[in-house]
């Protein structure tokens, strides 16, 4: 995501700021389960707290299947991997729902959740006061920080604020995402590209069409991998966001996801499951997985 992913010390603590909280389900795709009446279940031997039980209930979710360790297509089996798969699969089993994931851009995704086109989006979408006017989300389940991906040979500048001094030099990010706003707060819309996924950012990097491409660390260890001889990582962090699921407005599920966060924090399951994406035995880079082909409704530009 050597250095890891995110450090594994860093994702348990922040597991242990997770607090449960409340929210309510209204998503016209998922009427008829959601007539089911939702009981509270006792929580499974070991575990805190008590969960509410979903009866059974479809949960149609939003993912982009190309953001490395979050979630990707495995090129072995053709199915969907990654840090959202394993816990909201897990969740599932503890809020008796059936998950449902389907493909979709992140451009338009917050805006589809909103529309109530899914139940939920999980894609490691960061918390901010602006998507919260539309969406609702869940409690944040884990911190990421912003980097700076340049050329490997990269010499000219070796910090975020010597780029910005320089007007010749350009960055590049993948539209919509806070780390596009990052990039426009540093050197203005002027000097950033804007692309539909930051693959296409680090090929123009590669290609020396833009000098710094400002994405999340996991990420940016992702591209890495196997480009390890064109890019690397440089300087300190230049921002750190909190990651959650969002909902449509008034939608009970936040609530519920709350309370499983919560349980999955406390019984250690959630350390479990980074443990195995974020850590250093995870090594699949984005050379190793399968390019996706979405077919969203909406192509609306995301908060």
């Amino acid at each position: 995501m050597s250095r890891r992913l995110i450090s594994l010390f860093a994702v348990l603590f922040v597991f242990s700021l997770v607090a449960a909280a409340c929210g309510s389900s209204s998503n016209p795709t998922t009427a008829a389960s959601s007539e089911t009446s939702s009981t509270t279940t006792t929580a499974p031997s070991g575990d805190s707290g008590a969960l509410p039980d979903l009866g059974g209930q479809k949960i149609t979710i939003a993912i982009e299947n190309a953001y490395l360790p979050f979630n990707y297509i495995d090129t072995q089996t053709n199915k969907g991997a990654g840090w959202d798969y394993s816990a909201i699969d897990e969740m599932c089993v503890r809020l008796n729902c059936t998950p449902d994931f389907v493909s979709a851009a992140w451009d338009g995704m917050i805006v589809a959740v909103s529309d109530g086109q899914y139940d939920m989006a999980a894609d490691g979408i960061t918390i901010t006061p602006d998507r919260a006017k539309v969406v609702d989300f869940s409690d944040g389940y884990i911190n990421i920080d912003q980097r700076m991906l340049v050329r490997v040979d990269e010499s000219r500048f070796t910090s975020a604020d010597e780029l910005a001094a320089n007007p010749d030099l350009r960055i590049g990010s993948q539209v919509g995402t806070t780390n596009y706003d990052t990039a426009v707060s540093l050197v203005g819309a002027d000097r950033v590209d804007a692309f539909d996924q930051f693959g296409f950012a680090v090929q123009a990097l590669i290609a020396g069409d833009v000098d710094a491409v400002i994405m999340d660390e996991t990420a940016g260890q992702g591209y890495v991998g196997k480009n390890a001889n064109d890019v690397k990582l440089m300087g300190d962090s230049l921002s750190s966001d909190q990651l959650g699921f969002i909902f449509p407005k008034g939608s009970d599920l936040v609530a519920a996801f709350n309370a499983v966060i919560a349980q999955m924090k406390a019984d250690g399951s959630l350390a479990s499951v980074s443990q195995k994406f974020f850590g250093d035995s995870f090594t699949i880079t984005y050379d190793d997985i399968a390019d996706v082909t979405y077919s969203s409704t909406t192509t609306t530009a995301a908060p």
